[in-house]
């Protein structure tokens, strides 16, 4: 595949080796310095475009790459409080877009954890839940889109919270999440149900950016032929 690169941070770098190792070319690389190049023009040459960057420029990416005709795989987080207004676009164009909070097989896997042990603890109400967080101090949003998956998950299984905070929680059906920044960790998160007595604790923790890496190409792999909105839910049939 022909892949054009927007963003070429640490993530993008990271897609770009990956991506040459299973075979594809990177035909564009965008970054900060020559956001001017995502044209039309630029874009008929590639197959799809694969885009991490940041939640200012991002709905601006997705549209003149759905535009161009170009599926877009995305793992920018922060923009979901206009996610109508993408989708809207996409299906205005035919488009394609694969979006994930998280690309990571091992995260995703890990979403489908949670959800089984919500199940299991639903009728236990002794237990109250909190989650944890870790990223690196260059990450913008807080929460991550990880952790907003993984609360969202739980709240539609879990009859016992209904929203999720940063701050002290004002009621008891309030989710408290507690957002990290330190260092150059590439991503922990924690899900904790405590009682009096004891906790159950579940944790998925990143060792690099490879896994991020390796799925963003396996997404783009599996969006080639595809139309509408792709999760790695499809990708990885859960």
């Amino acid at each position: 595949m022909k892949i054009a690169l927007i963003g070429y941070g640490r993530m993008g770098q990271a897609i770009e080796a990956i991506a040459k190792e299973r075979g594809h070319e990177i035909v564009l690389t965008i970054d900060v310095e020559n956001q001017h190049d995502l044209t039309k023009e630029n874009l008929r040459k590639v197959d799809v475009a694969i885009e991490f960057t940041i939640p200012a420029s991002a709905l601006d990416n997705y549209k003149t790459c759905f535009a161009s005709g170009v599926p877009v795989v995305s793992g920018t987080t922060g923009w979901l409080d206009r996610k109508a207004e993408v989708l809207d676009e996409m299906k205005k164009h035919q488009g394609t877009f694969f979006y994930a909070s998280n690309f990571s097989l091992g995260v995703n896997l890990f979403f489908a954890l949670n959800k089984k042990l919500a199940e299991l603890m639903k009728v236990r109400p002794e237990y109250n839940i909190s989650m944890e967080e870790v990223h690196h101090t260059k990450k913008l949003d807080a929460p991550s889109g990880t952790a907003i998956t993984l609360a969202e998950d739980l709240f539609e299984i879990h009859p016992g919270k209904k929203s999720w905070t940063l701050d002290t929680p004002k009621s008891d059906d309030e989710m408290h999440i507690e957002a990290i920044r330190e260092g150059d960790v590439p991503g922990i998160h924690r899900i904790k149900y405590e009682s009096d007595i004891d906790y159950i604790e579940i944790e998925h923790s990143a060792k690099s950016r490879q896994g991020f890496a390796l799925g963003a190409v396996l997404a783009a792999e599996f969006s080639a032929d595809k139309k509408g909105l792709i999760s790695m839910n499809d990708l990885l049939n859960l």
